[in-house]
């Protein structure tokens, strides 16, 4: 689900069909990755601080951690220059999720949209933990 150091901060949400990925590269940036059925691909860098993505992380987490395992939608950064937007639904002990991904920033002509089956609340604890711990320890 997610594995993360300093220097290779990541997440990887999805199976091997249908997956995301948000990881840290070398350079300090952030590379976002995601794959719909070999179909339809994006790859691209984000312009995201450590700080920005700790603050995602977290926000994630807290709405996982709520009782009401309600609806959520997290964008990766509140401003213009967001790539990356999660909604959530809530399916059994899980969510699913709507992947909104937008490389030039919140961009209606150029952006892509996929849907990612169920994951278990324990699992995307677990990878948002992983990911919040990697860039705050």
């Amino acid at each position: 689900m997610s594995e993360g150091t300093m220097e290779a901060a990541r997440i990887r949400l999805g199976s091997d069909e249908v997956w995301l990925e948000l990881v840290r590269t070398d350079g300090g940036g952030w590379r976002v990755t995601a794959d719909w059925c070999s179909w339809l691909t994006a790859d691209f860098i984000a312009d995201l601080s450590a700080a920005e993505v700790v603050d995602f992380a977290a926000r994630v987490l807290s709405h996982l951690r709520a009782p009401s395992g309600g609806r959520f939608s997290v964008a990766v950064t509140p401003g213009r220059n967001n790539p990356l937007t999660l909604k959530s639904e809530p399916v059994g002990d899980g969510f699913a999720f709507f992947v909104r991904l937008t490389p030039n920033g919140d961009d209606d002509a150029c952006h892509l949209q996929m849907e990612i089956d169920p994951i278990a609340t324990s699992e995307l604890c677990e990878a948002f933990s992983a990911l919040h711990t990697a860039l705050v320890v």
